[in-house]
């Protein structure tokens, strides 16, 4: 007798025995949930879109008073002259209206990560990166508005969002309110 023959026939007991004692023929996989088994702790429909509206709520306020903190700070100049006392003549030299695109998009994008940081000068946290990928991204988008037969960018923009989507899936599984709140006040369509 071969090997896998030996093998069948032992299954072929193992069944046997199993049956003789009033169990399933095959034994059930684990983690195995019956589907008549009630499912315990459930919201209904109602409870989870009135859960769902109020936690929108909630981060809806709080991305306000986070925006209002933001604008209420002083303007952002360029070269990173921040906080230095100068005449105004001066300052209009150095405000990001006279800046070139690179300097616009580089302050927009600083912007956007300072209302997701966690704590000052986060750039890694998964909500900071969407926030970076979606401003790399909506560049790159107008540029293939303009130069629509440009594969190189066309292939590194799909490359983005790929990244993109794939931080978001992370946040999804691990931080769902922080998720919730980048989806909802970027726009994105998931």
């Amino acid at each position: 007798m071969t090997k896998t023959k030996k093998r069948q026939a032992q299954k072929m007991k193992d069944r046997e025995k199993r049956v003789a004692r009033g169990l399933p023929a095959k034994p059930l996989p684990p983690k195995y949930i019956p589907k008549d088994l009630p499912v315990i702790n459930a919201l209904t429909r109602v409870e989870r879109d009135d859960e769902s509206k109020r936690f929108d709520a909630d981060a809806a306020s709080e991305m306000k008073t986070k925006i209002t903190m933001q604008s209420e700070k002083e303007e952002n100049l360029r070269f990173m002259f921040d906080g230095l006392v100068m005449s105004d003549r001066v300052r209009k030299l150095f405000e990001l209206t006279n800046g070139s695109q690179r300097e616009v998009v580089t302050s927009q994008k600083k912007r956007g990560m300072e209302l997701f940081q966690l704590r000052e000068g986060d750039t890694g946290s998964s909500a900071v990166q969407v926030v970076a990928l979606t401003t790399r991204i909506q560049q790159l988008q107008t540029h293939m508005a303009k130069h629509h037969k440009d594969n190189s960018t066309k292939r590194g923009l799909d490359a983005l969002f790929v990244r993109r989507r794939k931080v978001l899936d992370y946040m999804e599984r691990k931080d769902f309110e922080s998720y919730r709140k980048v989806v909802k006040s970027l726009g994105l369509v998931r």
